[in-house]
């Protein structure tokens, strides 16, 4: 049995218009137009009435000799009043006129204030269409864009007024929307690559010393300290990810951190490639105050002294200094090594970058992507520049203690010393 659906009764009820920021602003000069407009008419009737004669005596008749005007005026006074009455009687009929003349204005007031009202709505309607049309191409344009159109832009023509100013800082946010998940895509792609290929020789070693018949004790030995080192290996990979990722995730602790006590820190960790390489390290420190997470900023150093050893030359050195200008502390580490392009010096910052003449070197090529990440967090600003005769300068200059930093690093490349 179908059930029958409720018919509508004959009096549905009313929806009220969404109240969008064109209403709104209609209404507004609609709203100011009027009070404008009565506060005008208003006051032309008042002037009027002041200048017309209104009914004395609350209109009751009066003798005709009676009037003030007739008091102490012998000459008025010895008239006939038939013409006194004549004159009364005129008098009269002009105030009657005078107040019909006044009802008129009142009501033609009140119809021209009507139709102004209308013709007022109407034009603010348009004129807010027209004021807030650039804002629909910002709301259609930004409803198309998504993760995989971020290069679109706005482009807003007219005057440089807010509503341009809006699309011009809405644009630059989708190219740094753009960017950042280019990088993450980047990124993302690297690190899956960094991962699988360890994971690949693990299972090969796994698999060849599975498919030996006649393997040995020894050669098991052999197999399990390789699959160790790798494990290490990846260890430090997944612990430089997360660093990474910790860093560009912002600070949420800081408090007074020396810089020359972390660098003596750093310098007494032991380094093999030190010895094999025979590099001699100079420190030139003085106390240097900033306000940051100690953790990191100890990373950030260890990073850039480790960058600094490992891709260094047989007998080469490092120099360590930090010194405080402007109440600005920084630190700077240069070294000996392979001669850099300077035009690839910038791209040393990118995670999982390495040079070719250093794809034979260990690392993953995530210290000096860290190094900008922590730099970034505290609103450090990087320098970089390649020396002419081989090796690297890196500058990191640090806000003032008691600044709120965190806006994105910046780095300046430069060549030669």
């Amino acid at each position: 049995m179908r059930i029958p659906r409720p018919q509508p009764g004959p009096w549905p009820r009313l929806r009220l218009p969404r109240r969008t920021a064109r209403l709104r602003l209609t209404l507004l000069y609609s709203g100011v137009f009027l009070l404008c407009a009565v506060g005008l008419l208003g006051l032309t009737y008042l002037l009027v009435a002041s200048k017309i004669p209104h009914p004395e005596g609350g209109g009751r008749t009066r003798s005709p000799m009676s009037g003030p005007e007739f008091a102490g005026n012998p000459a008025l006074q010895s008239l006939p009043d038939r013409v006194v009455a004549a004159t009364q009687a005129s008098k009269q009929a002009a105030v009657q006129q005078s107040a019909a003349d006044l009802r008129q204005l009142q009501i033609q007031s009140g119809i021209a204030l009507g139709i102004a009202s209308v013709v007022a709505f109407t034009l603010g309607w348009l004129a807010a269409g027209r004021i807030l049309r650039p804002l629909s191409t910002i709301t259609a344009t930004a409803r198309r864009i998504s993760a995989t159109s971020l290069s679109e832009r706005l482009n807003l023509p007219g005057p440089d007024d807010e509503l341009k100013e809006l699309g011009d800082t809405l644009d630059g946010l989708f190219a740094r929307l753009e960017a950042s998940f280019e990088a993450q895509r980047h990124f993302v792609a690297n690190a899956s690559h960094e991962l699988r290929t360890p994971l690949t020789a693990d299972r090969a070693l796994l698999q060849v010393a599975l498919d030996e018949p006649d393997a040995t004790a020894g050669m098991w030995r052999d197999a399990g300290e390789e699959l160790l080192a790798s494990n290490t290996e990846q260890g430090h990979l997944i612990e430089a990810l997360l660093t990474l990722a910790a860093s560009e995730a912002g600070l949420h602790h800081r408090e007074p951190v020396d810089l020359c006590a972390v660098i003596r820190a750093v310098l007494l960790t032991p380094r093999p490639e030190t010895r094999r390489l025979r590099l001699r390290l100079e420190a030139a420190t003085i106390p240097a105050v900033l306000d940051g997470d100690p953790v990191l900023t100890e990373r950030l150093v260890a990073n850039l002294v480790d960058n600094a050893v490992r891709h260094n030359i047989p007998d080469g050195w490092v120099q360590v200094a930090t010194r405080t200008a402007g109440g600005r502390a920084a630190v700077s580490v240069v070294n000996t090594g392979p001669v850099i392009p300077p035009d690839q010096v910038d791209r040393l910052f990118q995670p999982f970058h390495r040079l070719r003449s250093r794809r034979t070197s260990h690392g993953h090529g995530l210290g000096l992507s860290i190094v900008h990440a922590i730099a970034t967090a505290h609103g450090a600003t990087v320098t970089a520049h390649a020396l002419p005769q081989g090796g690297l300068s890196i500058d990191v200059t640090f806000p003032r203690p008691g600044r709120v930093a965190g806006h994105p690093a910046r780095r300046g490349v430069a060549s030669g010393a």
